[in-house]
């Protein structure tokens, strides 16, 4: 079994919940934050971080039509991620843009580190850190959900 053929299942399985809590979200809490990362915010940020480790460790040049907007964190963004359609087209387009380059991978390249704007890695503890990195920010915005509707004023 290839590494690929290995790692893509649990890949698919953490995305899939990603994506399923994704698109249960209503497009009124994609504004919703605990400090200066709103859940659209965390949205964006992910599909985009896909996307550099993409080019970074799976040889998918960046699509030059992408903009990189939360790449120096929420306080230094003023954009607002308020459509979650097109969200959810983004983070389904950079899971199949990342998805490609680790297909594409030869076998060896897998466990050969690689030097990267976040220092060296190989291929296959990147996978781990996107995952942790999902990981994370589900939490994130499952914790958003539910302490920032608590303070919110009652109607």
């Amino acid at each position: 079994m290839s590494t690929y053929e290995a790692i893509v299942p649990v890949w698919n399985a953490l995305q899939q919940r990603f994506y399923k809590m994704a698109k249960e979200l209503r497009e009124e809490e994609l504004s919703l934050s605990i400090g200066p990362a709103s859940i659209g915010y965390m949205l964006r940020h992910n599909a985009e971080v896909e996307y550099m480790f993409a080019e970074w460790f799976f040889n998918q040049p960046m699509p030059q039509d992408l903009q990189i907007l939360t790449s120096r964190g929420a306080q230094a963004s003023d954009a607002e991620f308020s459509n979650l359609d097109v969200l959810i087209s983004l983070l389904d387009a950079s899971n199949q843009y990342l998805l490609e380059g680790m297909q594409k991978l030869d076998e060896e390249a897998w466990h050969k580190p690689k030097d990267t704007p976040m220092g060296p890695s190989s291929p296959i503890e990147a996978v781990g850190r996107l995952m942790y990195h999902t990981g994370i920010h589900s939490g994130q915005i499952s914790l958003i959900r539910k302490y920032a509707k608590a303070s919110e004023p009652a109607v």
